[in-house]
């Protein structure tokens, strides 16, 4: 008695007789002191066959017991990628060792272990690495508020984050991990630049640059908000001319737009992402005009302003020209123009939609059409020309020119500096309105020129702008051209966290590489740096890293103090995961050959522009380069295909961007300041959050998450509270993958309860079924066996028929529809809900449903929830085959990713039909009842069909009562017509 008092156990197993030994504790029960000799044996019977099924899962324990399976595995055995069937790269976008991993990174790693463990159920050999992206800004600034060193800092948080990733249940190939920091690594990042140098790809330039003040580095335009201030400091950007290293991407900019039209097929990639490409790369189909100009004052501007437009048919609606702070016009004639001067000087501060502009006063412009003799006069005018803030000098010819009727901008500009002066209108929706077009805002569409347009007036205006640019060719007053917003990559950086630039710099040899045997050029320790708290570039300041010798003429030499862009090392870090020990190479071809692309790429819509892009370059160069083999598998569909232009490679076959994860924020009504739930929040009544200083109801709503709103959650913490798998499959169900997640932690409950449930039917069918009931491998034929006794079977046979086939039924439709969501990732939501709708059909039917079939109804659940739930999975899948492995001469039992495979339909779908189906018979449109018939065959329609559905309507004993003619309500064999629909499921008599 000993033994069995306070042990749980499930009352409703008990024999009625017992039950007075048995108290109500929750769900679960708990044993009465007993001396009853019967009772005391019944109940060690049920603790034999139930104790599993019975307990309270604890589902952290589990994590604990399998993550030390699996590592025990791997120390014998490597039983990732051991399938036999296809090659599966899946990679999720590394991480930045910021400290600690955040639901975001849960959200995604989670995905990205969900399809690899998928993949290699289903027979793939899969590869699923993990790295650093280590390199950065962040670091340094660390290390200069704490006085360590940025390696320091960085390899801690890495420890602890690498920590935080084992908790989660992932696969990862710890194997193959790399850190970017590592000279192992950035080795070859520089040997990666020196193969763009010698092909003309990397080269040095002035350029005028974001400067951070503060950090003393020079940022990126996506680093410069639209207030023009740096994304991590906050100080006000300055404008700088400096010398910088540029990788040449322009070059490949034909590429980079081509092929995204190939990774739009099949939906390989978001829409959203290629469209953002597409208008990064901004290629522009337009013409180069020129404008005569006249100067007065002596000065010398050349003989022609010449402007970039994609709107040729609007020449004759130009009211002013507009030219960037950095045309060689406006820089020479500041020189002599000290108002104009200080106006340059204002420039770098004002936001990007500012209106202000200088009227250059010395300097008109004549429109090219104005020689034309049939050009209205107002065209033939003298043209105002500004500088403008809002003339971009990187694009175009640095000019612009300014047509208020037809540009929004334009428009503005113009009211801003001649508020009194008409707009011209030169285009409008219609010839009704050409006269009466709406002067207060512009007209941006293709349309009809108006009378304002001379010559073409009546014309659309697509062909008139094509006559102009024509007629204006033949003048040699225009030349047709293409423009891209796409600009060289600007990668050096003026700080030491970063891969040094390998180059050296010699008065006499001038640039010069440095040789492979001399790689890598390591960072100097500076830690006296660190603790000073300086900002600025280290390297600098370091004479031991800057002075060297030459390595071409042997004299005294400096080293290049910059250092690379962090984007530099992503842009290549997925290659190097396919080959990480290679000393000699970035990767070896075979490897290459055997692994790239990557099939599966995952991560956040916010890389959707630079990464992405850079990564796709650099893998185009890889491949020119002959790095990666030209005979590779097609982008999407994996045939073997001769890549005969290399540049058409592409680094992901399949791109999943997933939804950021949103934290329940707090805020007092009052104030709408965010408040802390655990300390100014009354929580006690969940549904109504009380401010607890007023009393008054908290407005509660999703964030992003962050430590001002008070909203982050630890994922470590609600993984120790609640178990991995259980936050895995929480995570997964609250959303689809694609949208954002509001995550709300009350609502694991419920997936809590369902992997109980879950556990319990697993537990009762291993201990139901008994040897020779059949198993998963035979339960076709076993329904096929079944289903031809059916003729002969005893009521109580039939139900427990109708109990499996329904089950059954339901297993092959769940397999079918999770399998899709499995390969479309997208909608891995309804994996979970699929399963759980399958775990009550099975609860349903569990008391009259054979052992056998609802053993093969677990096995199949649990192979199908492994992806999502590994740790939970593998303990359910040691009670389904518990008996094989005792029967068995080893002790050891392989992992069920390496022993067993994902479940396939059997095609039972006819087989398992149900027996009665629900038949809502309706006389002249009105539902008068509804009969339980058999389903009808395949096949039959029409008229088929009404006769079928009504014979067995009457064959019915509620059909002859109710619908079969003396004592019925309705005889419908004498009706005029039948129409049955929906298979039978219901018919319509017209009386």
């Amino acid at each position: 008695m000993q033994l069995l008092h306070g042990q749980r156990i499930v009352r409703s197993a008990v024999p009625s007789r017992h039950r007075a030994a048995i108290s109500t504790k929750s769900s679960l029960l708990l044993l009465r002191p007993t001396t009853n000799p019967k009772t005391l044996s019944a109940c060690c019977i049920l603790l034999k066959r139930w104790y599993s099924a019975a307990s309270v899962l604890d589902l952290p324990a589990l994590d604990d017991k399998w993550r030390r399976r699996w590592k025990e595995d791997e120390a014998r055995t490597s039983e990732k990628g051991a399938g036999a069937g296809d090659s599966k790269y899946v990679l999720p976008m590394f991480p930045y060792p910021s400290g600690t991993l955040h639901l975001g990174h849960l959200r995604v790693y989670t995905i990205a272990d969900v399809v690899a463990r998928y993949r290699r159920l289903k027979g793939d050999d899969v590869l699923l690495p993990m790295g650093w992206d280590a390199f950065g800004l962040p670091a340094e600034n660390a290390a200069l508020e704490r006085g360590v060193a940025p390696g320091t800092w960085t390899r801690s948080n890495i420890a602890r984050m690498k920590e935080q990733l084992e908790c989660m249940n992932g696969s990862w190939d710890w194997d193959r991990e790399l850190t970017t920091c590592e000279p192992e690594f950035y080795k070859h990042t520089q040997k990666l630049f020196l193969m763009l140098y010698e092909r003309g790809l990397a080269y040095q330039a002035e350029a005028e640059v974001n400067y951070d003040p503060i950090d003393k580095t020079v940022l990126a335009n996506e680093q410069v908000d639209a207030d023009g201030r740096s994304w991590r400091s906050g100080a006000k950007v300055e404008k700088r001319k400096l010398k910088q290293w540029f990788f040449r991407i322009s070059e490949f900019r034909e590429a980079l737009l081509r092929d995204l039209d190939t990774l739009a097929k099949d939906d390989a990639w978001p829409e959203r992402v290629l469209a953002q490409q597409r208008n990064w790369l901004g290629r522009s189909k337009g013409a180069k005009i020129k404008f005569p100009v006249l100067a007065r004052g002596g000065h010398e501007m050349g003989t022609a302003i010449e402007v970039f437009t994609t709107r040729p048919d609007t020449l004759f609606g130009v009211q002013y020209l507009a030219l960037a702070s950095t045309h060689p016009t406006v820089i020479q004639l500041a020189k002599a123009d000290p108002e104009l001067a200080a106006f340059l000087d204002t420039l770098p501060g004002l936001p990007p939609d500012s209106k202000v502009g200088y009227l250059l006063p010395n300097l008109r412009a004549i429109n090219p059409l104005a020689f034309h003799e049939d050009t209205p006069d107002a065209t033939k005018t003298s043209l105002p020309v500004y500088v403008a803030s809002y003339v971009l000098g990187d694009y175009g010819e640095g000019a612009v020119m300014g047509v208020p009727g037809h540009d929004e901008r334009d428009h503005a500009f113009w009211r801003t500096h001649n508020e009194d002066q008409p707009v011209r209108m030169v285009l409008a929706a219609s010839e009704d309105e050409a006269t009466t077009v709406m002067r207060n805002e512009p007209y941006v569409e293709h349309g009809l020129m108006t009378e304002h347009s001379g010559p073409f007036q009546g014309k659309h205006s697509t062909e008139a702008g094509e006559m102009m640019v024509r007629m204006l060719e033949a003048a040699n007053l225009a030349t047709r051209a293409d423009k891209w917003r796409l600009r060289d990559w600007l990668i050096s950086r003026q700080r030491y966290w970063g891969t040094p630039i390998p180059i050296v710099h010699c008065d006499s040899c001038g640039a010069v590489p440095v040789p492979d045997e001399d790689l890598p050029v390591k960072l100097p320790d500076v830690d006296s740096y660190w603790e000073a708290g300086k900002a600025g570039n280290a390297l600098e300041s370091s004479p031991d890293f800057v002075k060297t010798t030459c390595p071409k003429c042997k004299g005294p030499a400096r080293r290049d103090t910059d250092t690379m862009d962090t984007f530099v090392d992503s842009s290549w870090y997925y290659a190097r995961f396919v080959d990480p020990h290679n000393d000699k190479e970035l990767v070896s071809p075979e490897a290459a050959a055997k692994t790239l692309p990557v099939d599966i790429y995952l991560g956040g819509v916010e890389h959707a522009i630079l990464h992405l892009l850079y990564a796709r370059f650099i893998y185009k160069f890889l491949a020119s380069a002959g790095v990666i083999p030209q005979a590779q598998a097609n982008v999407l569909h994996g045939e073997e295909t001769e890549i005969v232009d290399p540049t058409s490679a592409e680094p992901f076959r399949r791109l999943i961007t997933q939804g950021m994860v949103h934290g329940k924020t707090y805020v007092d009504p009052d104030s709408g300041r965010f408040l802390k739930p655990d300390v100014e929040v009354d929580l006690s009544d969940a549904s109504r959050p009380r401010v607890v200083a007023t009393g008054k109801t908290a407005t509660v709503a999703f964030e992003k998450m962050s430590k001002s709103k008070h909203n982050g959650v630890d994922p470590t913490d609600f993984i120790a509270r609640y178990g991995a798998d259980a936050t895995r499959a929480h995570m997964l169900f609250q959303a689809p993958v694609g949208d954002v997640l509001n995550w709300d932690e009350s609502k694991i409950v419920g997936v809590t309860r369902w992997l109980q449930r879950l556990h319990d039917q697993v537990s009762e069918a291993a201990t139901s079924k008994t040897e020779g009931e059949g198993d998963h491998g035979s339960i076709k034929e076993y329904l096929v066996q079944r289903h031809g006794q059916m003729d002969s079977m005893s009521k109580a046979e039939l139900t427990q028929w109708d109990a499996d086939a329904a089950i059954w039924r339901d297993v092959q439709r769940t397999i079918g529809s999770v399998r899709r969501s499995y390969d479309g990732i997208y909608s891995l939501n309804t994996v979970v809900s699929d399963l759980m709708s399958l775990t009550n059909t099975v609860g349903e039917h569990k008391a009259a449903a054979s052992n056998t079939v609802k053993w093969a109804a677990a096995s199949a659940m649990t192979r199908m929830l492994a992806p999502i739930a590994p740790a939970f999975a593998e303990e359910c899948w040691g009670i389904l085959t518990q008996d094989k492995v005792t029967s068995t001469s080893t002790t050891h039992t392989p992992s069920m990713f390496a022993s067993c495979r994902f479940p396939d339909q059997d095609g039972s779908e006819e087989l398992v039909r149900p027996r009665r189906q629900a038949c809502a018979v309706q006389v002249n449109g009105k539902v008068r009842g509804v009969v339980q018939i058999m389903p009808a065959p395949a096949g039959l329609e029409g008229e088929t069909l009404s006769r079928w559905v009504t014979d067995q309507i009457l064959e019915t004993e509620d059909g002859r009562v109710r619908f079969g003619g003396e004592g019925a309500a309705f005889d419908v064999r004498t009706a005029r017509r039948a129409i049955a629909v929906r298979g039978g499921r219901t018919i319509n008599f017209v009386m």
